[in-house]
């Protein structure tokens, strides 16, 4: 098993001892789990963005947790409607730690009457599981949670949109409605925020000017670096995942300080080349530090740590 630390443990252990350090995962024992990851000195990473909850992980969703937190990788499963939020606090209560809850509903998912998106099968098992409205009140039940610790994912999506401007308008105007009820939320609960953006940043950026006092971070981060330097200056987060892999964000990444940085995965979407396989998941965000720490002439070991710091002071973890 590889470590994030770059070490070893023995690849053929004891049923027995597999069978206690699961447990050790889900709380059953305070003491083995602890001494385990001192022994191996596994560094704590934290992938602030992920969607185990997702049927994608229908499967194996606890296998990838324990496989993650075995490693001393940490996880925020993300939701991205009522289900998905859900599914993603059950999944965080049968850990006592390491494992937490993002409640929310994603743009595209947005009711506009004038655009229907495809369903995505890796997100939904069926169609029928798709809400129709923002259901604040029942948020607010899910958020009851104690592993409840962030409100999205969020925000404001213009890439898929319809074609004609009438259309586009009542189309915006709409997500920014859903948007401000989750912002509404979030201020109510005292709880951070995970925003979304795709194609819409100048847009973000001017709502989140005209209300201060909100805190959180620019999940999937795709804008310019003078965009990014706004966010920073207002006092939020930016996170990096597998997409710097695909666009070109050298100058982001080496300007915005490291304070401000968080890394994430959006498994089971953006996988890092060098994972070698279709599917991300939690570890693979070792790639991203990874690459993080190479443009930013840093060791590994600096970036994990100051990003795991990020993450623990946003979220309160």
């Amino acid at each position: 098993m590889e470590l994030a630390a770059g070490l070893e443990i023995p690849p053929k252990r004891k049923n027995k001892d597999r069978i206690v350090l699961q447990s050790a995962l889900r709380g059953e024992s305070a003491f083995i789990l602890p001494c385990f990851k001192i022994i191996f000195n596994i560094m704590l990473i934290i992938d602030t963005h992920a969607h185990v909850n997702f049927n994608a992980f229908s499967g194996d969703a606890e296998k990838v947790i324990d496989r993650s937190l075995l490693e001393n990788f940490w996880i925020i499963n993300v939701g991205s409607q009522y289900q998905t939020s859900r599914r993603a606090v059950e999944l965080a209560e049968k850990y006592k730690e390491g494992v937490y809850a993002a409640i929310g509903m994603h743009p595209i998912h947005v009711e506009t009457g004038v655009f229907k998106p495809k369903m995505d099968p890796e997100e939904l098992v069926a169609d029928k599981e798709k809400e129709s409205e923002f259901d604040i009140e029942k948020y607010k039940a899910l958020a009851s949670s104690k592993k409840v610790i962030a409100i999205g994912e969020t925000g404001l999506d213009f890439y898929y949109r319809p074609k004609t401007k009438t259309r586009q308008e009542v189309f915006k105007l709409r997500q920014r409605e859903v948007f401000f009820e989750h912002l509404k939320l979030a201020k109510e609960l005292n709880l951070p925020v995970i925003f979304h953006c795709r194609m819409a940043h100048d847009d973000l950026i001017e709502i989140l000017e005209k209300n201060p006092g909100l805190q959180g971070v620019i999940h999937c981060f795709t804008g310019t670096l003078k965009q990014a330097e706004r966010y920073v200056k207002m006092g939020f987060y930016i996170g990096l995942n597998g997409v710097i892999f695909k666009l070109n964000l050298d100058d982001v990444i080496r300007m915005v300080p490291l304070d401000k940085v968080l890394v994430e995965t959006d498994c089971p979407y953006l996988t890092p080349p060098e994972a070698g396989v279709k599917r991300n998941e939690p570890i693979f965000v070792k790639y991203v530090v990874k690459k993080i720490a190479e443009l930013r002439n840093l060791s590994y070991e600096e970036v994990a740590k100051e990003t795991c710091e990020n993450a623990r002071k946003l979220f309160r973890i």
